[in-house]
């Protein structure tokens, strides 16, 4: 794997979000008690999946917070049923570790997708590479929350986890 975050607390879980702009992507996930890391960047899988794409790496404590719930945040937080033109770009997917895994993630799919009226394009698939983002985009909402980009696209995001999410969220987020 490149540039690969590598945890060493067995407490700890990672897993790779994909499905649109990292910026945002990275601002949801920042704002959840439980994530002790967010890294923003581009990953790939197997082929065909071996193009990367824009994405976040998720380390988090399942103490804190479920990997139910991190992916119905992410399914919630970007257009997950959506086959849009760009979705080589933003695939929307979720890139797990291992394949216990991946199981997981596909049943947290098929339980999640009632609540949805169209099926969801998410996929899950196999983390094989990571390359972290440039760091002048890195932590972009944070360095960034006036700017015209995070006002139309990010702050809406996290209003909504405001108020459908926030048992979940860190204090004072």
């Amino acid at each position: 794997m490149t540039d690969m975050m590598i945890s060493n607390s067995s407490e700890s879980a990672q897993v790779g979000f994909g499905g649109g702009c990292h910026w945002c992507t990275e601002a949801v996930f920042a704002s959840l008690r439980g994530v002790s890391c967010v890294q923003q960047g581009f990953i790939c899988s197997h082929p065909p999946n071996d193009q990367y794409s824009e994405a976040v790496l998720v380390e988090f404590n399942e103490r804190h917070i479920s990997l139910d719930i991190l992916i119905e945040i992410h399914l919630r937080t970007h257009a997950s049923s959506s086959q849009h033109t760009l979705r080589t770009r933003y695939r929307s997917a979720i890139y797990a570790a291992d394949e216990a895994m991946i199981v997981r993630c596909r049943v947290a799919l098929e339980s999640l997708q009632y609540q949805f009226e169209k099926p969801l394009v998410t996929s899950t698939f196999s983390l094989v590479g990571f390359k972290a983002s440039e760091d002048r985009y890195r932590d972009y909402y944070a360095s960034n929350p006036d700017k015209p980009f995070c006002v139309t696209y990010i702050e809406p995001k996290l209003a909504m986890l405001k108020r459908k999410y926030s048992s979940s969220l860190k204090h004072g987020k």
